[in-house]
């Protein structure tokens, strides 16, 4: 385990050596083994450590400059603290980035347990159980082309030279999934699922399995639809993957550089249905990478974005807290320009709906499992979308997959279009969310 101590007293004395009185670090390791096989045997074995350390320095006319090591050692820290400050005479004089108020904020609890790495072989014996259990849910699979077993330790610190010293660290563990069918006169069909765990004891490999097989099964008589604006359901997973394709509407470095649907004067009005709220909440119990601080050293907590339809909260790095009269809320990423990122999103319903809403007695409803093409088909900054999709029609309650279609739509049309949120939340790496029910929405098939 790092010792922060020891740390902070090795900078302390390397910048009180280079006479540099304002400092702050950021650093974080990763010590991981994955492997992927295929058909029954070992494909790839990996192990990587890895380690990255950012250095920020004021001098005298409080300008910044920045320098990145992997280095931790007297040597390497005291080197970089020098290139910093050597690079701070070239640092912006507008919005110069400072000291988050709240790096020094005591923290409840921040988590530091590991779980011990199982071997290797371990891993692949897993892995190869877990692929040929899938191949043998049904005859039409063939092939599990994607699929890894992964376990990770991480640790993380901040400190500065006002007296910040944090330290957090933890142990992953995670697996995918991918499945390809082959059948006579059809094209193939894939699905996948994924898991994410503490450990390798506790992950859910056989509910990764059983999802996986089940999507790819229902998947296999597929049929075409017309075109037109059907009433949508998304599965959390890919309300989440739209939501985050347009966070620009409360990320606030993004709302300053005018990058964003958003404006300043858009905080407090309305953006969605009263019926959706949604929170961010790194501290989240269902949260594997659960994080207590950001890279500036802010705290994180359950911050309230979208209250029942209304824009409450934006995502703010200490900078743009400054510039907006706003406090950071511990979404800070500390690089050559400060940003500003989501930690885990928990989406829930608003105020409650008037009528209750059911795959099981839907009619001429599509429900969408998963969005893909993000980076092709979304304008984040017109609003727009039109992406592939993987799902089903639902006829008189009956799932009937849907050979090939699209979505479009304008995300916050979609935002006032919800008409039910499920009560049921759905675990996905990006966050949980329920069942999200929007009308009017134009799918194009074939």
């Amino acid at each position: 385990m790092m010792n922060i101590e020891e740390l902070a007293n090795r900078a302390k004395d390397a910048a009180q050596k280079l006479g540099i009185a304002k400092f702050d670090i950021y650093g974080a390791t990763v010590d991981e083994n994955s492997v992927q096989v295929d058909g029954g045997k070992p494909k790839q074995v990996k192990a990587s450590q890895r380690s990255g350390v950012t250095v920020r320095v004021w001098n005298e006319q409080q300008t910044m400059g920045i320098a990145t090591t992997t280095d931790v050692n007297p040597k390497g820290l005291e080197l970089a603290l020098e290139t910093a400050r050597n690079a701070s005479v070239f640092g912006v004089k507008e919005y110069v980035p400072d000291f988050s108020p709240e790096a020094t904020a005591p923290i409840e609890h921040i988590p530091t347990d590991k779980t011990p790495q199982v071997p290797v072989a371990q891993l692949i014996e897993t892995l190869i159980d877990a692929e040929k259990d899938l191949l043998d849910r049904h005859g039409a699979i063939v092939s599990v082309p994607y699929n890894g077993l992964a376990q990770r330790d991480s640790d993380s610190f901040y400190i500065n030279s006002a007296g910040a010293a944090r330290f957090e660290g933890g142990s992953y563990a995670s697996i995918y999934l991918y499945t390809k069918t082959e059948q006579e006169g059809k094209k193939p069909r894939s699905a996948g699922a994924i898991r994410l765990s503490h450990s390798l004891e506790k992950l859910d490999i056989p509910g990764c399995i059983q999802e996986a097989a089940t999507k790819t099964i229902s998947h296999l008589d597929y049929e075409k639809i017309k075109s037109g604006k059907y009433t949508v359901v998304f599965s959390g997973e890919a309300f989440l993957s739209l939501l985050g394709a347009f966070s620009n509407i409360f990320n606030a470095q993004n709302i300053l550089d005018k990058q964003s649907l958003s404006t300043p004067e858009s905080l407090g009005t309305e953006i969605a249905s009263p019926l959706l709220s949604v929170w961010d909440d790194a501290l989240h119990p269902d949260n594997v990478g659960i994080s207590a601080f950001d890279q500036e050293g802010t705290p994180t907590r359950r911050l309230p974005i979208i209250n029942e339809g209304i824009l409450t909260n934006f995502l703010h790095s200490a900078g743009t807290a400054k510039r907006m009269n706003a406090k950071p809320t511990g979404h800070a990423n500390m690089g050559a320009k400060v940003t500003v990122s989501p930690n885990f999103y928990h989406v829930l319903p608003g105020v409650a709906a008037s009528q209750q809403l059911s795959l099981n007695t839907a009619d001429n409803v599509i429900y969408i499992d998963d969005v893909s093409a993000l980076h092709a088909g979304v304008k984040s900054l017109q609003g727009s979308f039109s992406l592939p999709f993987d799902g089903w029609l639902v006829r008189q309650g009956e799932k009937i997959s849907i050979d090939s279609a699209t979505v479009a739509g304008d995300f916050l049309q979609l935002l006032k279009s919800i008409i039910f949120v499920e009560s049921e939340l759905q675990f996905t790496p990006s966050g949980i969310c329920p069942r999200i029910w929007v009308e009017g929405l134009s799918i194009t098939g074939e």
